[in-house]
């Protein structure tokens, strides 16, 4: 399979402040990640073989497999730079792929979606904590310490 080396500013995680405790750290799930591609092809697939059956080809078949085909593609190609996503909540912030740093007192809302979390800032900012095993969880764990942080960020 093949390996995408992220460049250096993808790779790189904001390290923490003297005196900052980390509370969690939340990583990409393979399983969810798979299965976020599983669905995407199934989708994507019926609907071109339904294209397909609309147009009156003789091999709508030709859609769903070419989705499938596609989209593993895509998925197994880009496994390696998806699943090294890590973010990181402390008592202060919440840390994130390529050296994101939200204020946990800037953070407005935590909407878990599907194997999502969509961070808004008080600013309108939006963040996607993607392929993530416990959505729900997660938003819970970063609103709770959001309510916690002082008002100053």
């Amino acid at each position: 399979m093949a390996r995408i080396t992220p460049d250096s500013v993808i790779a790189r995680h904001a390290e923490l402040a003297e005196g900052e405790t980390l509370l969690a750290e939340f990583r990409a799930d393979r399983g969810v990640y798979w299965r976020a591609h599983l669905i995407m092809a199934a989708a994507l697939g019926l609907v071109a073989g339904l294209f397909l059956l609309w147009q009156g080809n003789p091999y709508p078949v030709a859609g769903p497999v070419g989705a499938i085909l596609a989209i593993g593609a895509r998925a197994a190609f880009l496994a390696s730079e998806a699943l090294t996503d890590l973010w990181r909540l402390t008592d202060r912030r919440l840390l994130g792929p390529g050296g994101r740093s939200i204020p946990l007192a800037q953070i407005k809302a935590a909407n878990p979606f599907l194997g999502a979390v969509q961070i808004v800032t008080l600013s309108g900012d939006k963040h996607l904590m993607k392929y993530l095993s416990t959505p729900a969880t997660v938003a819970q764990q970063v609103l709770t310490a959001a309510r916690k942080a002082p008002a100053h960020g």
